[in-house]
């Protein structure tokens, strides 16, 4: 993997932009931080429903919807 900055990747784009397409991933940092990533479009897979949602740290829903919009307009007639 190669880590460069914002100044250094804007510098040498079409070099990262080679690297990425022979394999290599890119990750571009503002100031340390990670914040963007290259990579070939060969390596670009689509994540499955469960892997995504783990991802966004959202766990299986626990209540049906039809229940929980149920439940919140018995709390507001209250």
């Amino acid at each position: 993997m190669i880590r460069v900055s914002v100044r250094e990747a804007r510098e040498r784009f079409a070099e990262l932009l080679d690297a990425a397409a022979r394999g290599e991933e890119v990750v571009i940092e503002r100031r340390e931080v990670p914040t963007a990533r290259l990579v070939g479009i060969g390596r670009v897979a689509l994540q499955s429903r469960a892997d995504f949602r783990e991802s966004l740290g959202a766990g299986p829903a626990r209540t049906a919807s039809p229940e929980l919009v149920r439940s919140m307009r018995d709390e507001e007639s209250t």
